[in-house]
């Protein structure tokens, strides 16, 4: 074919499928085209890579009880949840709590297949770390057609999974806590990783990828040891998400006085979920 011949198939392909007889101009959706999603990898949807979008402009409608309560400031803070170990459902009620104070970071994205009859299918995996430089991290994984979809899906899971992280001394208890209060050990696939209590002013002593979520779980000071192979990021980073949550699991002599039991959001609200939002409650009302 001439350089000709070449550009006319090419502005045949690119015009406006013909209207069927007695069908008003403008108003045939035969076929796949005229979906306005040219053939570009989804550049130029919402804010940066995914992050934003249609839905942040919906009212949030909560579907839990725990998301109700939030939303009506029943419960005023996060640590009421992890208190009673409520399971967070809602990303929404991460969102209320912690807001613009989270911020996050892509750490991976990587392409995954699977051998199908036609082929391969490749699909993208994300990993994304989420913290508020405060003593609280996460950390989500998603795996989608679509970059910016795997992202967006990641920072979802991230906040659903956000735990809170507890900060100690070493030696002196002087100034604010600035380093974990004992050492813990998370592993994950062949990945093993012990986070170990440092001195004021050591710093974060660690691999790039652990430092990253000891950053954003606000620890100043710690040292870490890892075993494995480490070059599996996913594994790694999860490693040593798993160590920092199980900083609350540790018992310490300070927390060894007795528990005084309160009653949990649920039962202290029951009442109030029952008349404000049960239905059929609304339905003899009316």
């Amino acid at each position: 074919l001439g350089f000709n011949s070449t550009h006319q198939m090419a502005d045949a392909a690119a015009a406006p499928a013909p209207t069927p007889e007695g069908a008003p101009a403008g108003e045939f959706r035969g076929g796949f085209g005229g979906r306005g999603r040219g053939r570009g990898r989804g550049r130029g949807r919402g804010r940066g890579r995914g992050r934003g979008g249609k839905d942040g402009d919906k009212e949030w409608v909560p579907a839990t009880k725990l998301g109700r309560l939030v939303k009506d400031q029943k419960i005023r803070s996060l640590e009421e949840i992890y208190l009673f170990s409520l399971p967070v459902k809602e990303f929404e009620i991460i969102d209320q709590f912690l807001g613009s104070t989270l911020k996050d970071e892509v750490l991976k994205i990587m392409p995954v297949q699977k051998q199908t009859t036609a082929g391969q299918r490749t699909r993208f995996k994300a990993i994304v770390a989420l913290g508020d430089f405060n003593g609280h991290v996460g950390l989500g994984v998603k795996c989608s057609k679509e970059v910016a979809t795997a992202i967006r899906g990641a920072i979802i899971l991230g906040k659903l999974s956000i735990v809170p992280v507890r900060r100690g001394y070493w030696g002196n208890k002087l100034g604010s806590p600035h380093t974990i209060p004992g050492k813990v050990t998370g592993k994950c696939g062949s990945s093993s990783m012990r986070l170990i209590p440092a001195p004021r002013g050591t710093g974060i002593v660690a691999a790039p990828v652990p430092k990253k979520l000891l950053t954003m779980a606000g620890i100043e000071d710690i040292y870490t040891q890892s075993v494995g192979a480490t070059a599996t990021l996913g594994n790694f980073a999860k490693a040593t998400f798993f160590a920092i949550s199980k900083t609350y699991s540790f018992l310490t002599p300070d927390l060894w006085k007795d528990t005084v039991f309160t009653k949990s959001p649920y039962e202290e609200f029951t009442d109030y979920l029952a008349k404000h939002h049960d239905p059929e409650a609304k339905k003899v009302a009316a």
